[in-house]
């Protein structure tokens, strides 16, 4: 997978088409200053009968809930912002697609009180394959404990997706990927796992399904929500609880779940080979499950596909 943006034609933004190129933000906008943004990283898959958006509903629920936290008053309705990713894939005629929708304050504020800038709405829709590449998906990646730390919880409101959150993220993620890794693993203020740079974590022992607990220094992933729901499906003892560090090295299988990652198999941690050293069973049977739902192969039980008709 290219590490570029591949571009779309068309982006929504507050009721609108724009052209791609034509998508301009002012350099001054509080959001360019300050990170004023909230933002979802949502897949829409090919399937046998046109393309269909996961966890939709979901996504945008959480997009709500971060503007709230970040006082970015919605002059959307949920209603209005599902149609208008429905719209941003058949305008684009895309198959499959990555859409992000963002809010964000636009120009207006000089200072660090951002409500007088507007409240602006962008959806772009563009092409991206898989976010660590497709052979990592069979065959796992080989991940670093990170040197940079989560923020302690009530430093800043991690549940919320905001732009600003991921600094951090990508301190991690270079630092990885200079060292000769795939991804980073951060842990939290207290030197317990936390997660990924942007993704969540899961583990297994003794068959065990163990993945860390929502302590405010980790994002609630949906991805993390639908692979608890497929491990019930499946049987699967699971367990959420606190993840000290050595806890990686002795486990027999480890995997990453995000919108962008899907579910991606970890077969080291710091050199150190997770159980066999290459993707494990479980892992497998889960992501093959996921990805089977997702890409329309099986029924839809949960409701989690959005049809673009």
């Amino acid at each position: 997978m290219s590490a570029t943006l591949e571009e779309g034609r068309y982006i929504w933004k507050d009721g609108e088409f724009v052209a791609w190129q034509d998508a301009r933000i002012h350099v001054m906008s509080t959001a360019v200053q300050f990170g004023s943004s909230v933002f979802e990283g949502i897949r829409c898959y090919e399937t046998a009968e046109g393309p269909a958006i996961f966890r939709l509903d979901a996504h945008l629920r959480r997009l709500e809930d971060s503007a709230r936290t970040y006082r970015m008053e919605l002059s959307w309705s949920r209603d209005q912002l599902r149609e208008a990713c429905l719209d941003v894939v058949r305008r684009n005629e895309l198959s499959s697609c990555y859409l992000r929708p963002m809010v964000l304050r636009g120009y207006g504020a000089a200072g660090l009180n951002p409500m007088p800038s507007p409240v602006e709405v962008w959806i772009p829709g563009f092409p991206w394959g898989a976010y660590l590449g497709e052979e990592a998906l069979a065959k796992g990646v080989d991940v670093c404990v990170s040197s940079w730390q989560r923020a302690h919880p009530n430093t800043y409101p991690i549940l919320a997706k905001s732009a600003g959150h991921y600094n951090a993220s990508q301190l991690i993620k270079m630092e990885a990927v200079l060292n000769g890794f795939s991804e980073g693993i951060a842990l939290g203020p207290g030197g317990l796992v936390s997660e990924g740079s942007g993704q969540n974590l899961f583990l297994i022992r003794d068959g065990l399904l163990i993945t860390p607990i929502i302590d405010g220094t980790s994002l609630s992933g949906i991805t993390r929500h639908s692979v608890l729901q497929i491990a019930n499906d499946m049987s699967l003892e699971v367990r959420e609880q606190i993840v000290p560090r050595e806890m990686l090295y002795a486990s027999e299988e480890m995997f990453f779940t995000g919108t962008a990652s899907e579910v991606t198999p970890i077969r080291s941690v710091d050199h150190i080979p997770i159980g066999a050293g290459k993707a494990g069973p479980i892992t497998l049977e889960i992501q093959r499950r996921f990805l089977d739902i997702a890409n329309g192969r099986v029924p839809d039980a949960h409701g989690w596909l959005t049809r673009v008709a």
